[in-house]
């Protein structure tokens, strides 16, 4: 090795180890490079633009539960593999992928807690996983979630987040939908008031499942919303769609949603919220 290329080795390891690639955030809507610390400060969004960005569940705990209140409700376990699927890699290749990337064990995280004193129980689905793809998993969990809440006598509030249902479980997958909507059903017998919060993207078989049956319907600004794809859409009915279709705010415009909530202000929308459906109980 010549000398020249010695020093430029060491150049760069010195410029690499005192310049970290994760000093800097890309905004997705609008360009802008912001500082990853002032961007995260800034509750992951964008303080040029305002677009919101993906969060997983251990953020958005901390962003909305109060302090110390929060404590994870264990998963329950379900076959990992029943169709034993194969593409280009094994299924459980991808699970273990995804549990090493996000640190979770899928797609849902579930815990107890409070919201400004309000006791409730509290489910995101994290897109990170597996693009938020509703399995067995996450039924169960969905499940689990509405039980907790039955049996705590409190809110269920979901974040969702999703793909859709997961190609690798088949028909499993798909069966979720009418499972979740049992477990909704059994919330409404016992009195249990559902909150949904809608996130960027929400989509496929988990917005026409529990993603749109909330007794609440809350969606955070400019997430994108919907059950089939724009173009899908626009090839079978053979018209231009809006610009703002499949947007939470179109949602809104068109009764869908009850409201559409900035970050910032969603801990103490959901406190007022609860605070309303479960006035009742105070009252008994």
């Amino acid at each position: 090795m010549s000398w020249l290329s010695n020093v430029r080795n060491k150049i760069a390891s010195i410029t690499k180890k005192e310049s970290p690639d994760n000093l800097w955030h890309k905004c997705k809507k609008c360009d802008a490079m912001v500082f990853l610390k002032e961007y995260e400060d800034n509750m992951h969004i964008c303080p040029k633009c305002e677009h919101h960005g993906r969060i997983g569940p251990m953020t958005r705990f901390e962003q909305i539960m109060d302090e110390n209140s929060w404590k994870i409700i264990p998963f329950s376990a379900v076959p990992e593999d029943p169709l034993k699927f194969k593409d280009q890699k094994k299924y459980t290749e991808r699970l273990k992928a995804a549990r090493a990337k996000t640190e979770e064990q899928d797609a849902w995280v579930n815990v107890t807690g409070t919201i400004e004193g309000h006791k409730c129980v509290v489910g995101v689905q994290d897109f990170a996983f597996l693009g938020g793809s509703m399995g067995l998993a996450v039924g169960q969990a969905f499940v689990d979630a509405a039980n907790r809440a039955i049996e705590d006598q409190c809110p269920l509030i979901c974040f969702t987040a999703s793909g859709g249902a997961r190609m690798q479980e088949g028909t499993l997958s798909l069966m979720q939908m009418p499972k979740t909507t049992v477990a909704i059903s059994m919330m409404k017998e016992a009195g249990i008031p559902y909150i949904v919060v809608l996130t960027d993207p929400t989509s496929g078989g988990v917005m026409a499942a529990y993603a749109m049956l909330g007794d609440v319907q809350i969606a955070e600004p400019d997430a994108t919303l919907a059950f089939t794809g724009r173009r899908v859409i626009e090839n079978t009915i053979r018209e231009k769609l809006p610009d703002d279709f499949q947007t939470s705010e179109y949602y809104f415009d068109h009764g869908m949603l009850d409201m559409v909530v900035h970050r910032k202000e969603l801990r103490a929308e959901l406190a007022r919220v609860m605070s309303y459906l479960m006035a009742w109980k105070t009252a008994a």
